[in-house]
């Protein structure tokens, strides 16, 4: 049988379980089970690793429960700006997407750039304008209504504050989602969405969608798609970073991902954590912070679902 491997995340965070009722971590189990299952049967049928991670993370976006999609958070204008980038490690080819509006699954179009487009990086208003010419169905303001998000909004609108989705004041709803595959043909891929900070201002990009800091995949080393305290990461230029190390320092994708997560990045001061597969079908989801919504599968390895940080 031929190898495969899926790795997903629901975001990082302050993930303690005398926060979470059953209730509520049933859902994200099911979500995250969900998520896999779709990359999985793409996996098993021979398909592509970009394929397993488009269909992963448009299963989280079409959840409210992920702050992606559906369920992105309240900017300070009381609107959703969302990002999404995705990278094919067969030929270093990528696409991306910044600040667009009304766009149901913005992992798509980041994959459009990728495949019909010229360019690797769109934002605002020529984002949309590319999604206009691919004929593109915007959704209304209130697919993209959740009450727990709003209410977020709602502590510090009008303020100069703005939260990571992942703070310690919440309870439910953590972050950025993101899948890295490995295909039966030995292609890697990963890819990332965001609904970004609560109450942000002026634009702001966080690393999810910037090629190299939170988004990486290279068939010569890994696959990566990072969580976190987005401006530690683009300056740490983490996801290349794990790359980096196992190309020039010869580290085993385990070895490097948590040079970058449990020294490197907190020494910068940031917290967050990352999933990551390799040429060989290894994986590795290390985080420094309490819990990461997580899941890997594949061919050689029992599907597991975990949240908290003494879970496997």
């Amino acid at each position: 049988m031929k190898n495969y491997t899926i790795a997903i995340h629901g975001g990082a965070g302050t993930l303690l379980k005398e926060n979470m009722t059953t209730e509520k971590e049933n859902a994200y189990k099911q979500a995250l089970d969900t998520s896999i299952d779709a990359a999985v049967e793409i996996l098993e049928s021979g398909g592509s690793a970009i394929e397993a991670v488009t269909i992963a993370v448009k299963s989280m976006e079409d959840s409210p429960l992920f702050n992606a999609g559906k369920g992105s958070v309240f900017t300070a204008q009381g609107t959703h700006e969302m990002d999404a980038a995705i990278m094919d490690g067969k030929d270093l080819n990528a696409g991306a997407v910044s600040l667009i509006t009304g766009i149901k699954n913005p992992v798509d179009l980041a994959r459009d750039v990728m495949e019909h487009s010229e360019h690797v990086f769109l934002a605002g208003d020529g984002a949309m304008e590319f999604a206009k010419s691919r004929d593109y169905q915007l959704e209304d303001a209130d697919y993209f209504f959740d009450q727990l998000r709003y209410d977020q909004w709602q502590e510090i609108k009008g303020s100069d504050s703005f939260q990571l989705d992942h703070s310690v004041k919440k309870d439910s709803k953590f972050g950025t989602v993101g899948a890295v595959a490995m295909d039966q043909n030995g292609n890697l891929a990963a890819a990332t969405s965001t609904g970004g900070m609560t109450n942000k201002k002026w634009g702001r990009i966080g690393d999810s969608p910037m090629i190299g800091a939170g988004n990486y995949a290279n068939n010569d080393t890994c696959a990566v798609s990072c969580t976190g305290s987005g401006e530690y990461f683009i300056r740490g230029v983490v996801a290349y970073e794990v790359s980096a190390l196992m190309e020039f320092k010869n580290m085993s994708l385990e070895d490097a991902a948590h040079e970058v997560i449990q020294k490197r990045i907190l020494k910068l001061g940031g917290d967050g954590g990352l999933i990551a597969v390799d040429a060989k079908g290894n994986i590795t989801l290390p985080f420094n912070t309490a819990g990461m919504y997580r899941a890997f599968a594949g061919a050689k390895l029992q599907k597991t679902i975990s949240i908290y940080s003494d879970q496997d």
